[in-house]
């Protein structure tokens, strides 16, 4: 939690809670050092973490990656696109989201085609398991916060998102 709090300047609500079971924080925050050495670009990670959290309804999770994608400079057409579950003005981007939802949708069973566009967007058969590898990760975020009915973070107040306004998984 150290590494949590020099990163945020303070603990955020949501780890605190999460903390409660200190296996479940560790195991999380063991596999986001992972995905983060991936050779997805940290705005395609993004992009991911917004597909998973936009999908699975995590306020939280919208929220403080809503900050992280300003952070990196991304388009405020992407940020909204992505927040509004829409398609995004990248092709290539477009078929990291499209691809990632393929891959919850059919549980890992992605048709042919699917991971032929995905490999025709310039992706890799590495990056398509680098999106489980984030699929995986940001679940157990977005499920552990919507469990623990996890606040949202005064710090990312201004980027509170509600999922029944875009009709997110609930």
């Amino acid at each position: 939690m150290a590494a949590t709090a020099k990163k945020f300047g303070h603990i955020p609500p949501a780890v605190a809670r999460m903390a409660t079971s200190p296996e479940t924080l560790n195991g999380f925050l063991k596999l986001n050092a992972i995905f983060e050495t991936t050779t997805l670009t940290a705005l395609e990670r993004e992009v991911l973490v917004m597909t998973v959290a936009t999908r699975n309804g995590c306020h939280v999770c919208v929220a403080m990656h809503t900050a992280s994608l300003s952070g990196l400079s991304a388009p405020p057409d992407l940020i909204a696109a992505l927040r509004a579950q829409a398609p995004l003005p990248s092709a290539r981007l477009e078929a990291l989201r499209r691809f990632t939802l393929t891959v919850m949708d059919t549980t890992g069973d992605v048709p042919p085609s699917s991971l032929a566009e995905f490999v025709e967007a310039g992706f890799t058969p590495r990056n398509a398991l680098e999106v489980v590898l984030g699929i995986g990760t940001y679940t157990v975020s977005t499920y552990a916060n919507r469990l623990i009915q996890a606040p949202l973070d005064e710090a990312f107040a201004g980027h509170a998102w509600d999922p029944e306004t875009v009709g997110a998984a609930r």
